[in-house]
């Protein structure tokens, strides 16, 4: 979907896993869009780095996902509905990719615990089953980065772990093998 940070995009969002698009077209596994957000996230981190803007960011970020064949919608129009009426006023998500993740951008020292409950409070209101939250202000890449997941089912999170140590192999006997 075309960008229009000035008003908002119109945007059909809450598809499942095995839904087509609007051409027929089948819809990448939601685990395979989360990890091309992820690795763009860390080239945009690593450079130019923090410091910036989160509007530039979020420019920047858009122009590479859509480079790499992703459906980037920005500053999304979502309503909230209360006591059975909708309100326009309810937010504006940063971006949305491939019309299934919510990206939530930030330029912030370091991230605060209110910054993911919003972004799981949005993927209630979109019905979304998986969000990111990431924040190029961060001194590491791995310290800016949260995945929030609302009752999302498919889920291969080790393709997203980042410098994550394994586990270590459980202690054997002293003095003997395992076996």
């Amino acid at each position: 979907m075309a960008d229009d940070p000035g008003g908002g995009s119109e945007l059909r969002y809450g598809r499942g896993s095995d839904d087509r698009d609007e051409a027929g077209r089948r819809l990448r596994p939601l685990e395979a869009v989360a990890s091309v957000v992820v690795d763009a996230a860390y080239r945009l981190h690593r450079d130019p780095g923090p410091g910036l803007l989160e509007s530039v960011y979020q420019a920047i970020f858009a122009h590479e996902l859509e480079r790499r064949g992703m459906v980037v919608a920005r500053q999304v129009r979502v309503p909230v509905e209360f006591a059975g009426q909708f309100f326009d006023e309810g937010f504006r998500a940063d971006l949305i990719v491939d019309g299934r993740l919510l990206v939530e951008l930030k330029s912030v020292e370091q991230l605060a615990p209110v910054h993911a409950k919003q972004l799981l409070t949005y993927l209630r209101l979109m019905k979304l089953p998986l969000g990111l939250l990431i924040n190029f202000g961060a001194a590491r890449f791995q310290e800016g980065i949260r995945r929030v997941v609302n009752g999302h089912v498919d889920v291969d999170a080790g393709r997203l772990r980042i410098h994550q140590r394994s586990p270590r192999p459980p202690p054997t006997a002293l003095g003997g093998s395992s076996a």
